[in-house]
């Protein structure tokens, strides 16, 4: 497959990554709080798949892996939000069978093997070690949101997310530089600003709490 079409899979779900990160702030923005829009778990799913996908396309297990950890969460998050049972059936059986698609196609007609995706020529082992521990701190910041939204039986995103977000995206925008990978570099140039605006958000409502 040619690189363009590639790149193309890449920027489509970076698309949909940016378009949760933009609706969540611009809804935060408007009410003067941080907020968490259905939208942004649906966009996330749809992101998901696609950069599992372009993980595959590029041969990077870093990547791949960053989608599979966190799939379930963004599904669990539409439940907390009681959103799940009632969404779109075509979209429910999209965020279903999509992941078991592409687990049969690895497992039974692809090629391209584990072993070769941790040994390959084009990415060093340091290189693959420090990508996917960019991708598991990264995406580790949904599995905190996860067990605070559990705790607090609401679907939110406390100041810890962006946070850990923050130090997630300098990673793999690192990763991303040094694999010359142009979708990661724009996409976490980006969301810098959106992690450091919702910061300072959490941190006004701290005031008008304290203040009150």
């Amino acid at each position: 497959m040619s690189n363009w079409l590639i790149y193309s899979i890449g920027f489509f779900a970076q698309f949909f990554f940016a378009a949760r990160l933009i609706t969540q702030w611009i809804l935060s923005e408007k009410a003067k709080k941080v907020e968490t829009p259905t939208a942004f778990w649906k966009f996330s799913l749809l992101a998901a798949i696609l950069m599992f996908v372009y993980g595959y396309l590029r041969q990077d297990l870093a990547i791949m892996l960053g989608q599979v950890f966190i799939y379930t969460v963004y599904i669990r998050n539409l439940q907390l939000q009681d959103q799940w049972s009632g969404s779109n059936r075509l979209l429910r059986v999209i965020y279903i069978g999509a992941p078991l698609v592409i687990a049969s196609y690895l497992i039974f007609i692809s090629e391209v093997r584990l072993s070769q995706l941790i040994n390959q020529e084009t990415i060093s082992p340091f290189l693959l070690v420090f990508g996917i521990i960019g991708q598991v701190i990264f995406n580790g910041r949904f599995f905190y949101q996860w067990i605070y939204s559990e705790k607090n039986k609401a679907s939110s995103l406390p100041r810890g997310f962006w946070i850990i977000s923050l130090i997630g995206a300098s990673l793999i925008l690192t990763y991303g530089i040094l694999r010359k990978d142009p979708v990661l570099i724009a996409s976490h140039c980006f969301g810098g600003f959106v992690y450091f605006r919702n910061l300072y958000l959490l941190k006004n409502e701290d005031t008008m709490e304290s203040v009150s």
